[in-house]
C-alpha cells in the first residue's frame, strides 16, 4: 500500500526567522524549503572573480553587490533563492535579509543546479521589472550564457566561449566583463 506523503508547509515568517541559525542554506519555494549544497573550488572563483569585477565597478554609487549568502525574494512566485552574485541598484531594497529588485543576477553551474537554475530560475528573474542581466556560468567550460533586456526588444541572449564581452548597463553605470574576467586563475583539469 503506498501512502501519500503531504510535504509540510513552511510560512515565510519561520524561514526567515530560521535560517540565520541553521548550518546549511536553504532555498525557499511555495512553502517548501530545499537544502543547498556546499561549492567546489571552481565555483567559488568564478563567483569571486565576478564579485570583485562588479564591486570594483560600482563603489562609490548606489548600486550593491552581493554573494552566495544574501537572499533574493521573488514576490510573485512566493520563493526566496541565494544567488552566487546579485546586484541592486533600487533605493527601496533596504531590507538586511533579502533583496527583491536585483539588476543583475549570477548563477554558477552546477551539475546538481543546472535544470532549475536555466529553467525554473531563468522564468523566474526574467519576470522581475528590475532586472537587466541573468549570467549563467559553466564551470565545466568557459561559457556564459548572458541575457539581457533592452527596452525596444526585451530579453535577448548571447553565449560567449572564452572571447567577446559583455556590456552590463546598470543605471548609468556600463561594465564592460569578458570570459578573461571571469574565468581569471580557475584551474582547469
Amino acid at each position: 500500500m503506498n501512502l501519500a506523503i503531504t510535504p509540510y508547509a513552511v510560512s515565510v515568517q519561520d524561514y526567515l526567522a530560521g535560517e540565520p541559525h541553521g548550518l546549511v542554506r536553504h532555498e525557499y519555494v511555495s512553502g517548501q524549503v530545499y537544502a543547498m549544497a556546499g561549492a567546489s573550488e571552481r565555483h567559488n572563483r568564478i563567483a569571486g572573480n565576478l564579485f570583485f569585477h562588479l564591486r570594483a565597478a560600482t563603489r562609490g554609487t548606489p548600486c550593491a553587490v552581493f554573494i552566495h549568502d544574501m537572499k533574493l525574494r521573488i514576490l510573485h512566485q512566493d520563493s526566496f533563492y541565494y544567488p552566487d552574485v546579485m546586484t541592486t541598484c533600487h533605493p527601496r531594497d533596504t531590507q538586511s535579509l533579502y533583496k527583491e529588485y536585483p539588476s543583475l543576477v549570477v548563477e554558477v553551474l552546477s551539475p546538481s543546479t543546472e535544470v532549475i537554475d536555466r529553467r525554473e530560475k531563468l522564468i523566474a528573474y526574467r519576470n522581475l521589472a528590475s532586472m537587466r542581466h541573468y549570467l549563467i556560468v559553466w564551470q565545466e567550460e568557459k561559457r556564459v550564457e548572458w541575457h539581457s533586456r533592452n527596452a525596444q526588444d526585451g530579453w535577448g541572449v548571447t553565449v560567449l566561449d572564452g572571447s567577446g564581452h559583455m556590456d552590463i548597463a546598470l543605471n548609468d553605470l556600463h561594465i564592460q566583463l569578458s570570459p578573461l574576467d571571469v574565468y581569471e586563475d580557475v584551474k582547469w583539469l
